[in-house]
C-alpha cells in the first residue's frame, strides 16, 4: 500500500505517518506546505525508514499535486492538510478558504484525473479518505450526540471551510465515482500538538508559571480523542471503509474546558511542584467570538460496523500527554522560543 498523506508533518499527520509506517508497513508520501504548524521533528522516529518520502508542496499548486500523482502512484489518499486553528480564523480567514477549500478542490481534481488515467489498473481498490471535523456540525445544546447524519451549521470561519471541503469530496464521489470516505473527528490531543492549542499551551505555561488562560467561565464541553487513537482509526477506515460514507470518529471523553485545565494542573502538581499550586494560575479571560458551547461525537457506526475501539481514556490519555510535554523539550522548546510563545490568537479588530 502507498499512501499520499496530505499535511503529514502536522500533529494529526504526523501520528497517521507513523502509525501507518511502524504498525502497518504502509509506503507513506508526506506532502506538507510546511507553514507554521509543520515540524519535520514529528517526523524524526520514521525519517529514516525506507517506507517514507517528503515532498515539501502546497496542495493549492496543481501542477506540483499531479506531478506527485504521476511519480508516486499511490494507492489511497489521506488528506488532512488543512489551516486548523479556530482563533487563527477569527482573525485571517484568508489562509483557511485557500487551504481548506482551494486546497481540497486541487488535491480532488488530481485524483479524480489521476485515477480515470489508471481505471483498468487500480480498479475499486484506490481510497480518498478526507479528514474533517465534528466542528461542522456546529453547536449542541446539553443533550444529544453528533452523528453522521447530523445538519451541518458551521460557526466560525475554520469550521465553515472545513464544511465546504466536505461538500466538495462528497460531491466528487457521487458526481465523479471519485471513491471518497468523509471522517468527522472530535478535539484531538496528544504528543507533537502545536502549543498554540488548549491543552499543550496550559501545560507550557505552567511549566512557566504563567496564567492559564480559559475562555469565558469555562463551560464549553469537547469531547477528547487521543490522537493514536485518531490515527489507528484512519488506518481501520482506509482497510474497511466503504466509498461514499461518513464515519464519526470521538473518545467517548466529553469534558468541560475547565475541567481539562483543572487535571492538567493536578498532574502537574504532582510532577513539577512548586510553592504553590499550578491551579491558582487558572485566569478566566473574554471568551472567543462564537464559541460553540458543546461538542460529542457518536461513535457507533465506526464502532460496529468496522470494529475500532478507542484504547485511551482522558485519564490516561492526559498523563501520557502531560509526561510526553515534560520530557520532551527539546521538540517543543524552539517552538515557543522562536514561532509561538502563547500569546492570545484571534481578537477581532475594530
Amino acid at each position: 500500500m502507498r499512501v499520499i498523506v496530505t499535511g503529514g508533518a502536522g500533529f494529526i499527520g504526523s501520528a497517521v505517518c507513523r502509525h501507518f509506517i511502524d504498525d502497518l508497513q504502509y509506503d507513506v508520501v508526506v506532502v506538507d506546505k510546511m507553514t507554521y504548524a509543520g515540524n519535520l521533528a514529528s517526523l524524526a522516529p520514521v525519517a529514516s525508514s525506507p517506507h517514507y518520502v517528503f515532498e515539501k508542496h502546497d496542495i493549492c499548486d496543481a501542477d506540483a499535486v499531479k506531478a506527485i500523482f504521476d511519480k508516486y502512484q499511490p494507492d489511497a489518499v489521506v488528506h488532512l492538510a488543512a489551516e486548523s486553528h479556530v482563533d487563527r480564523s477569527i482573525s485571517g480567514s484568508d489562509v483557511f478558504v485557500k487551504t481548506n477549500v482551494l486546497g481540497s478542490f486541487t488535491l480532488l481534481e488530481a485524483a479524480r484525473r489521476y485515477l480515470a488515467s489508471r481505471r483498468n489498473s487500480h480498479g475499486p481498490e484506490f481510497r480518498f479518505i478526507h479528514v474533517s471535523t465534528d466542528e461542522v456540525y456546529g453547536s449542541l445544546g446539553e443533550d444529544g450526540l453528533f452523528t453522521e447524519t447530523t445538519p451541518y451549521d458551521p460557526s466560525s470561519p475554520y469550521s465553515a471551510t472545513k464544511a465546504a471541503s466536505d461538500h466538495l469530496a462528497k460531491a466528487w464521489q457521487r458526481t465523479y465515482g471519485l471513491p471518497v470516505i468523509v471522517s468527522n473527528c472530535s478535539n484531538n490531543y496528544g504528543p507533537y500538538h502545536f502549543p498554540e492549542k488548549l491543552i499543550p499551551l496550559v501545560i507550557l505555561n505552567a511549566l512557566d508559571r504563567k496564567p492559564l488562560p480559559v475562555y469565558g467561565d469555562g463551560s464549553n464541553v469537547r469531547d477528547w480523542l487521543y490522537v493514536e487513537d485518531h490515527a489507528r482509526a484512519l488506518g481501520v477506515i482506509l482497510a474497511k471503509g466503504l466509498p461514499g460514507e461518513t464515519y464519526n470518529i470521538g473518545g467517548r471523553n466529553e469534558r468541560q474546558n475547565i475541567d481539562v485545565v483543572r487535571q492538567i494542573c493536578t498532574w502537574m502538581d504532582r510532577l513539577r511542584p512548586a510553592e504553590t499550586s499550578h491551579h491558582d494560575l487558572i485566569t478566566f479571560v473574554t471568551d472567543r467570538p462564537g464559541h460553540d458551547h458543546r461538542y460529542a461525537i457518536d461513535a457507533t457506526k465506526l464502532e460496529t460496523e468496522l470494529g475500532w475501539r478507542a484504547h485511551e481514556t482522558f485519564e490516561t490519555g492526559i498523563e501520557k500527554t502531560v509526561r510526553w510535554y515534560l520530557d520532551r523539550a527539546d521538540w517543543w522548546k524552539p517552538l515557543r522560543d522562536r514561532v509561538y510563545g502563547g500569546e492570545r490568537l484571534g481578537l477581532v479588530k475594530a
